[in-house]
């Protein structure tokens, strides 16, 4: 076998206290937050004199986790994508949910902006894409059916 599962999904923020707040909202609940540094560290991500503060969330049903991180050191050489959608390499989450419009209402105060319009596929489904923290872009699902 050569994976049993995707253990989490993880990017870097600039603000990690907003970040949390705004994956709470989205209905993730914070498993635990904590600080990195020194020769492990450096040796994973390819970088020297790494100092991160991480923070885990998971999924209501348990089985999806994010991971955000901010990085004291080093210092960042640029700065987060803003690309479309279609560029290649861009980060994207996709979360079910239960009422997309309620949910972007709740969004909004936590910087969350629209990448186009709440679409509907027939009597299916309704989705869109907002931008999150550090302009990962969140995808929001709703099945209709």
């Amino acid at each position: 076998m050569t994976i049993y599962r995707l253990d989490h999904v993880g990017f870097v923020v600039e603000d990690l206290a907003a970040a949390i707040a705004f994956f709470i909202e989205l209905g993730l609940e914070l498993e635990g937050e904590t600080a990195v540094e020194g020769g492990w560290v450096d040796q994973l991500v390819g970088l020297d004199g790494v100092r991160a503060d991480l923070a885990f969330l998971r999924t209501p049903d348990g089985h999806g986790r994010v991971e955000l991180s901010t990085f004291h050191a080093p210092v960042a050489t640029s700065a987060a994508p803003r690309a479309p959608v279609n560029t290649p390499g861009i980060p994207r989450l996709t979360f079910a949910v239960d009422a997309v419009d309620d949910l972007l209402d709740r969004l909004r105060p936590h910087g969350a902006e629209l990448v186009g319009e709440v679409a509907q596929y027939e009597d299916i489904y309704r989705y869109c894409y907002v931008r999150g923290p550090a302009g990962v872009i969140i995808g929001l699902v709703q099945d209709l059916r």
